[in-house]
């Protein structure tokens, strides 16, 4: 209904003249005269209104030095970036082509002499599909949602790139503004590191490749190198073709426009879009929705674009794609071994060195979790898919014999009480490189690798290197020393026992190594801790993990719990002049250009123990494992192989938990350095002949099968330093009765006066490995004991002093 103009011009009058009526009233409000309130209102407001105009020029002066600031510095961003792209040599063609349709090969674990251990295992799975092969519902779709200038760009926006520039000036660059053939290039040929000249390389490449190749072939190579999430078997997926079987059982020439916008939404956050979890699975509702919400943005997309109609775009909106995804199926495994597993994990931790090294990662960036997180994540994608070749340090002949060694022998340890596990390392002294190991009896059966993960309590195993290596080495023992057996407490009040004998008297040290007694190592460490000295700097050296060395009962075992592959690392020091050299497997990884990314090199090696150390503790585990007093293993050896027991100089030391819990033996030759643990997973103990008779019968098989294996790799006919001819061993001739020089001694007698004797005796070499030897013999000549145990062993040297109620009966 239209307005009658009359009426219509009569409103517009009124409001003109309400208007100049409010006008006329300000007016005469401003000329009346000015009360007393209102003149203190307009002082307040003057003084207001000064303030504001004051603190409003300071934030314009400070705002305009900012603004200039941040202008000088976007300036020389993008400055220092142009000189950057002006510098980059524009790539050749046929080499940027080839690394464009460069899809990786397989990549290999292999033995030390290049044979084949395994393909490494990749869950990615892609197919590789032609232009014709691919619907243009996809390209239409990535066109519209990733890069819709892609059909008119030269390869880059320039817009977008001066954009990220300065929004990037203190902040670190940003990776936006990525046309679909700069991701390409940053996919296939630069990767994904965020700095300036990585950023230039890509601009000067991605204007290059759209010289080189068409609009379809990039976009076509695009499809086929892009990640595109998991199929329904749980697999990562790459290629549009994988994408569209995996997810909508189709190809993808087939695809509709839904399913197409879904496929086409994947590569910007592959896993998070993706509809089934890792185990092939459907997500749930929530989860799901990203990709539901994000394949409606990627229609929308297409509408703006001018692909779709509205109507089409409304109908593709209201439809439920989910409604398309395949079911769940059961993806082909492949399963592997201790070795490949091993060996695996080591190379995708130096993978990860190499990148961070490439890429230049700061230790700063690296404390991001999300930055750390990333890199771990591209070290796995290139071990599995990038045609690289490991060579371990792995001597297949000795590995080989090891593991039929365990088949055949492993039974030996069995005694009734569970089925007993082993773990095995062989490590060569020098390098620390592993030429073999053993996992446990059956990795199809249990899956625990028992010699570089299972951490147990290494029992009297430990002696020689917590308590008597470092007691040698600070100077406070020689090795004929004595040592006091006689019983002794822990402050708890607990009696130290060794398998069920509470203490003798004093004794050699060769005799408490080689019996193993606990009191003198609980002593020795003990003497140690009184000198005001730590073995810390020894253990940490060599990599042991120790959260309380005031533990008591540390130097036989408690509060220390290594894996097979430490331990073995803290006897190949003690072997290799006190050397330590960390372990490993990895010698060499080369890429699929046959380039070296990472070579092993030998550290140089940390000194833990002095050379003479490392001679006189060589010598004195040569005796415990002849003595036999822990182990029949060298009498079983004897019996298997004669030549190979007296041919090869064996040092080493037993070791056995509460309980026969674990049972440990670790050997040494002058070449290599064998550990070996028995046990139960569950740690329920074992028959008391599982260290004893069980694992030194296996543990002879198995280093025969290595000899056999290859016969010079035990060191046959070498031999370890003698510290009768080693210049760094000092030579004390000592009483056999004190392990001290012999001389004057003041004895304490009952009454408690002193009588000074000539000590003599029978005397020995003892070896020390300080130049100092051994000291003039004294009345507290012994490693521990009370004031009673001296005052008993006292009266057995000399039995012709009175020394009265003081000495105990023994």
């Amino acid at each position: 209904m239209e307005k009658d103009p009359k009426e219509s011009q009569e409103k517009i009058k009124a409001r003109l003249e309400e208007k100049l009526s409010q006008r006329q009233e300000k007016k005469n409000r401003r000329n009346a005269p000015k009360t007393p309130k209102d003149k203190n209102n307009e002082e307040e407001h003057s003084v207001w209104s000064l303030t504001f105009h004051v603190i409003r020029g300071v934030i314009i002066v400070f705002g305009t030095l900012f603004a200039l600031a941040g202008v000088f510095g976007a300036a020389a961003g993008v400055g220092y970036f142009a000189r950057l792209i002006e510098v980059t040599k524009t790539p050749d063609k046929a080499e940027i082509i080839s690394k464009i349709n460069d899809i990786h090969g397989v990549s290999v674990i292999n033995y030390s002499n290049g044979q084949s251990i395994s393909d490494i295992s990749s869950d990615l799975v892609r197919v590789t599909v032609k232009s014709d092969a691919i619907s243009q519902n996809v390209k239409n779709a990535l066109i519209a949602t990733e890069d819709n200038s892609f059909l008119t760009n030269k390869g880059v926006v320039p817009k977008a790139i001066i954009r990220g520039i300065i929004g990037s000036v203190g902040g670190g660059l940003t990776s936006g503004g990525s046309t679909l053939t700069q991701q390409l290039i940053k996919q296939q040929v630069l990767g994904d590191s965020v700095t300036f000249q990585r950023k230039a390389s890509e601009i000067v490449y991605a204007l290059a490749l759209n010289n080189y190749l068409s609009k379809d072939q990039i976009l076509t190579d695009y499809l086929n190198v892009s990640p595109f999430g998991r199929n329904n078997k749980g697999q990562n997926i790459a290629g549009v073709e994988e994408a569209a079987r995996g997810i909508f059982g189709k190809s993808a020439k087939d695809l509709t426009v839904p399913e197409a916008a879904f496929i086409a939404g994947l590569p910007q956050s592959p896993i998070v879009y993706s509809p089934y979890a890792a185990d092939g699975s459907l997500k749930s509702k929530e989860n799901m929705s990203y990709g539901l919400a994000r394949q409606k943005d990627v229609l929308f997309n297409l509408y703006r674009g001018g692909y779709l109609s509205k109507a089409d775009y409304e109908k593709y909106k209201a439809y439920d794609i989910s409604q398309e995804f395949l079911p769940t199926a059961p993806a082909e495994s492949q399963e592997h071994g201790y070795l490949y597993n091993v060996a695996y994990t080591e190379a995708v931790t130096k993978v990860y060195n190499y990148l961070i090294q490439r890429d230049k990662v700061s230790a700063t960036a690296l404390g991001n979790d999300t930055t750390k997180e990333h890199y771990q994540n591209l070290a796995e994608q290139a071990l599995q898919n990038g045609g690289y070749t490991v060579t371990t340090t792995i001597n297949q002949a000795v590995y080989t014999g090891m593991q039929n060694a365990v088949a055949n022998y492993g039974s030996l340890m069995q005694d009734g009480t569970g089925i007993i596990q082993t773990g095995n390392v062989l490590m060569d002294n020098k390098t620390g490189a592993v030429y073999g190991f053993i996992g446990g009896l059956d990795y199809s059966s249990n899956q625990v690798n028992h010699a570089f993960d299972t951490e147990r309590s290494p029992g009297s195993s430990i002696k020689p290197i917590l308590a008597y290596g470092p007691a040698i080495d600070m100077g406070l023992m020689g090795s004929a020393s004595v040592l006091s057996n006689y019983p002794a407490k822990y402050s708890s009040g607990q009696d130290i026992e060794h398998v069920g004998s509470t203490g003798t008297a004093m004794m050699p040290f060769s005799e408490a190594l080689n019996v193993s007694y606990n009191i003198p190592a609980y002593w020795t460490y003990q003497t140690i801790l009184k000198t005001g000295k730590s073995v810390e700097p020894y253990m940490t050296k060599m990599g042991y993990e120790i959260s309380d060395y005031s533990v008591e009962s540390l130097p036989l075992g408690g509060g220390v719990d290594p894996t097979v592959v430490q331990h073995t690392n803290g006897y190949q020091t003690l072997a290799n002049g006190g050397k330590y050299e960390p372990w490993y497997i990895v010698d060499s990884i080369k890429d699929d250009t046959g380039k070296v990314i990472y070579q092993h090199k030998d550290t140089g090696g940390t000194q833990v123990y002095s050379e003479a150390t490392s001679t006189i503790m060589e010598y004195m585990l040569q005796d415990a494992i002849k003595a036999q007093k822990t182990s029949k293993f060298y009498s079983n050896l004897q019996a298997i192989n004669p030549a190979l027991a007296s041919g090869v100089q064996w040092a080493g030391k037993t070791g056995t938990t509460d309980n026969y819990t674990d049972v440990w033996m670790m050997l040494s030759t002058p070449t290599v350095t064998l550990g070996g643990w028995a046990g139960h997973d569950d740690n329920s103990p074992m028959s008391s002949n599982s260290g004893y008779i069980n694992n030194a019968a296996y543990m002879a098989q198995l280093v025969n099968a290595i000899n056999a294996a290859d016969p010079a790799i035990l060191g046959a006919g070498k031999s370890f330093p003698d510290p009768n001819q080693d210049a760094n061993v000092t030579k004390s001739k000592v009483l056999v009765s004190t392990g001290e020089k012999a001389g004057k001694v003041s004895v304490k007698l009952a009454n408690g006066k002193t009588q000074e004797v000539n000590l003599e005796g029978d005397t020995t070499t003892s070896f020390w490995a300080t130049k100092a030897g051994a000291p003039a013999t004294s009345y507290n000549f012994s490693i521990g004991g009370s004031a009673s145990d001296l005052a008993d062993a006292w009266k057995k040297i000399l039995p012709s002093v009175d020394f009265g109620a003081a000495a105990k009966s023994n």
